[in-house]
């Protein structure tokens, strides 16, 4: 019987091993999807492309609380059009990419993930952050953005004193210590 044991303790960690082999393979699997992303929206065709999308319909999107009918329409040209952009460029670099296997991960992934990407991302699945980059396009394009350094006033933390302020003065090197006087008369 002891025989039976050993054998199945080894079966355990290889079991346990390759739990988080394929754990790290889908990990890595996944940030090698989202650098290829990275890499394909900073490109000029696909900035041209969202560009001339948001061009064409940012004027329909207005700030208020109802949805209007055809923003589902514009979503879901939107999806049509960019999501099949970005599937068809994963998909000729990278072999064996499965869209719908990516887009579950990232489903999974959703609270842990943060950055522009993730919010490019989400305007696919979660309508409110596809209306929400609408909105914010159409304020830069009318000059309606905030601009929240007009308000800012700079006040140093320190009063000076006399004109001088802490930036002024010079750091001193702390005291050198002395030796105690016992520790002299013992070396002589």
């Amino acid at each position: 019987m002891a025989a039976d044991d050993s054998d199945t303790e080894p079966m355990d960690f290889q079991e346990e091993e390759l739990a988080s082999s394929s754990s790290s393979i889908a990990d890595t699997k996944f940030d090698i999807t989202i650098g290829h992303i990275e890499d394909i929206i900073m490109e000029d065709e696909f900035q041209d492309l969202q560009q001339k999308f948001l061009e064409k319909y940012y004027k329909e999107f207005d700030d208020s609380e109802e949805n209007k009918f055809i923003y589902t329409d514009i979503h879901q040209e939107y999806i049509n059009l960019v999501e099949k952009f970005i599937e068809e460029e994963l998909t000729r670099r990278m072999q064996g990419f499965c869209m719908s296997e990516f887009s579950k991960q990232l489903v999974k992934r959703k609270e842990e993930l943060e950055g522009e990407i993730f919010e490019m991302l989400l305007t696919f699945s979660d309508f409110m952050a596809f209306k929400e980059m609408f909105l914010d396009y159409r304020a830069s394009q009318e000059g309606t953005t905030i601009d929240l350094s007009e308000g800012l006033v700079i006040t140093p933390l320190a009063k000076t004193v006399g004109g001088s302020s802490c930036e002024d003065t010079p750091l001193e090197p702390p005291p050198k210590k002395r030796n105690s006087p016992r520790k002299e008369n013992s070396k002589k």
